[in-house]
C-alpha cells in the first residue's frame, strides 16, 4: 500500500497511473497499421431501413446451392436439424411453451438477415461470400421461412420492403419505413 494524502492507495492504482502516462498520445505500441483496402472491406452497415446495402442481388433458387456449399452442415438441411442454430419454422411459437426462435418467427427486418450473414458467415470464414452470394442465401433464408417466392430478386431495393412475421413486435430504435 501506498499512502497519497493521508488515504492509502493499493500498489496497482499506482502503477496503473505512471504506466498509462508511460504511453503518451500514441498509445502502447500494439499491433500493426490496418491496411486501408481492408478497411474498406469491413467499414459497412446495413441498417433496417436498407442504408449501406451494396450493390448485388440473388434468388432463392440460387441460394439454395450458397446454403448447401456453405450453411447446411452447421444450420442443417433446409434450415433445421443442424448442430448449430435453427433458421427456418418455428413461426407463431414464440408465446408457446417452446418458443423457436427462427428467421421466419423472430427477426424483425429481412436486412438484418443479411447484414449477419455477410459479417458473420460462414463461421469458419466470414466474408468469404460474395455479394451476390449474400443476396441469394439470405433469399433462400426467406423462402424456406414462406416470406419469399423462390424467385423472387432480392437486392438493395426490395431487401428493405419485406415485411418480417414478428417486425410488429419490436419497438425501433429510430423510424423506419
Amino acid at each position: 500500500m501506498f499512502t497519497f494524502s493521508g488515504t492509502r492507495l493499493p500498489a496497482f492504482i499506482c502503477v496503473g497511473c505512471l504506466s498509462a502516462s508511460a504511453f503518451g498520445a500514441d498509445g502502447p505500441g500494439l499491433g500493426e497499421p490496418v491496411d486501408a483496402g481492408r478497411l474498406d472491406a469491413l467499414d459497412f452497415t446495413v441498417m433496417p431501413d436498407g442504408s449501406g446495402l451494396p450493390s448485388g442481388s440473388g434468388n432463392a433458387a440460387d441460394g439454395r446451392g450458397v446454403y448447401a456449399r456453405h450453411c447446411q452442415s452447421c444450420h442443417g438441411e433446409n434450415g433445421q436439424g443442424g448442430l448449430n442454430d435453427e433458421l427456418a419454422g418455428g413461426l407463431g411459437s414464440l408465446t408457446s411453451g417452446q418458443p423457436r426462435k427462427t428467421i421466419g418467427s423472430y427477426w424483425p427486418y429481412a436486412t438484418t438477415v443479411f447484414d449477419y450473414i455477410r459479417r458473420a458467415m460462414p463461421y469458419t470464414t466470414p466474408g468469404l461470400l460474395t455479394n451476390d452470394e449474400v443476396y441469394a442465401v439470405t433469399a433462400y433464408l426467406l423462402y424456406l421461412n414462406e416470406i419469399v417466392d423462390e424467385n423472387t430478386e432480392i437486392d438493395a431495393s426490395s431487401l428493405p420492403r419485406i415485411r418480417m412475421p414478428n417486425r410488429d413486435n419490436f419497438v425501433p430504435a429510430y423510424d423506419v419505413n
